[in-house]
């Protein structure tokens, strides 16, 4: 397989987080925070989803559990994998260097604390690129945002969607 370069020049910071489905939400909870000690960041058990992190003061979430894994043979287990970016320049490179890719992008999205680009790997895996805001937001919280509109723009387009909640 011949690959070209793009004309964007990006790249990931780290993993973010990983998420992953569960047959029962609060039983792998209780597992991640009793067992290896992780704590609970946000929950709403409602909408099936629980965000953990050893320590949610610097990192909101490392681990994702969301409701959704049917049955015990279940091959449908990674509900997403996270990359966190250093930079809303580099998140908007991403956002360019996929429409210049053809990368099959979701959706573009801030969750308060996070701008985010969900999109598929060539397997159908859903991945996501984000850059945090250093804004505290409850989560889950998320709407559609445009990561085309300039830094300044963006920042304040993401004050005034949080604010409107």
């Amino acid at each position: 397989m011949q690959t070209t370069e793009p004309t964007t020049q990006v790249g990931v910071s780290r993993l973010g987080h990983i998420g992953i489905y569960a047959r029962d939400l609060e039983g792998l909870r209780d597992f991640y925070r009793d067992v290896l000690g992780l704590k609970v960041a946000d929950e709403d058990l409602n909408r099936g989803i629980v965000f953990m992190s050893t320590d949610p003061d610097s990192e909101h979430h490392e681990l994702a559990l969301a409701r959704g894994r049917a049955t015990d043979d279940s091959v449908d287990m990674v509900q997403q994998v996270s990359w966190h970016v250093d930079s809303i320049e580099t998140l908007q490179g991403f956002h360019r260097l996929f429409q210049e890719r053809g990368v099959r992008v979701q959706r573009e999205v801030t969750h308060g604390n996070a701008l985010s680009i969900y999109f598929f790997d060539p397997e159908g895996n859903r991945n996501e690129v984000y850059f945090s805001t250093g804004v505290a937001c409850q989560q889950p919280f998320s709407k559609e945002i445009n990561l085309g509109l300039p830094k300044d723009d963006l920042l304040a387009e993401n004050l005034r969607i949080i604010g409107a909640r």
